[in-house]
């Protein structure tokens, strides 16, 4: 009996052991995530990162820079480097050092290399991030009587329809049969797309449904 009260005894102990260290595990592993340190996958044997390439803040390791992106570009311990730039109209940002880089058509990850090639030859091992701050190259625009007129972003196949649910819907007294688009042509020169938003809808319920107009990056809907 006395071997069996020891043995039961020994057991809760080691349980005891076993608990206390499982919860100080969690602990540490919550105090990590509330502090932002990445943890180690054992799986991978690495530090837990996204899937999407570093330092693209709100998009994804695909997206493609374009004219009037804000981007903020920062090289490690060179705070003269680190900068907030837009990109100009000729697709390209100036930095100290290295001058003029083209920035429009590369992806994040693609600038930040072309970054750190260029600055190899002033600094030893440069290590370069740029983040998309901001994103203005695929915004557009709507003007006049809706309820909430302004700059929007360009996701996805938007429509002129869907622009004016965006932007609250028509005020009282638009006039939904004479809206238009502006749109900048390759060759500079500007064009307007009429767009009758009553046949549009009256269309849709009928066989004959109008043409809806799908906007590109920086056209401008008026609605008088």
């Amino acid at each position: 009996m006395k071997s069996l009260t020891n043995w039961a005894i020994g057991s809760c102990f080691v349980v005891g052991l076993a608990l206390t260290a499982h919860l100080g595990g969690q602990t540490a592993s919550l105090q990590a995530a509330d502090s932002g340190i990445p943890t180690a996958n054992p799986s991978s044997g690495q530090s837990g990162q996204s899937g999407s390439a570093p330092g693209n803040g709100r998009v994804d390791g695909s997206y493609v820079i374009g004219d009037d992106d804000v981007l903020s570009v920062s090289v490690w311990k060179e705070l003269d480097l680190t900068k907030v730039i837009s990109v100009r109209s000729d697709g390209k940002i100036s930095l100290p050092l290295v001058g003029d880089v083209q920035a429009a058509g590369r992806t994040p990850a693609q600038l930040a290399a072309d970054l750190t090639a260029a600055l190899s030859g002033f600094i030893t091992d440069p290590q370069v991030t740029v983040i998309v701050q901001e994103i203005k190259s695929r915004n557009f625009n709507i003007l006049g009587q809706v309820t909430k007129p302004g700059s929007y972003p360009l996701t996805g196949d938007t429509t002129v329809v869907d622009a004016v649910a965006l932007a609250g819907g028509f005020k009282d007294f638009a006039k939904k049969k004479a809206i238009y688009v502006v749109r900048q042509t390759g060759n500079g020169t500007e064009i307007r797309l009429p767009f009758n938003y009553e046949s549009f809808i009256r269309g849709r319920k009928g066989k004959h449904a109008s043409q809806d107009i799908q906007l590109k990056p920086h056209d401008t809907i008026v609605v008088p």
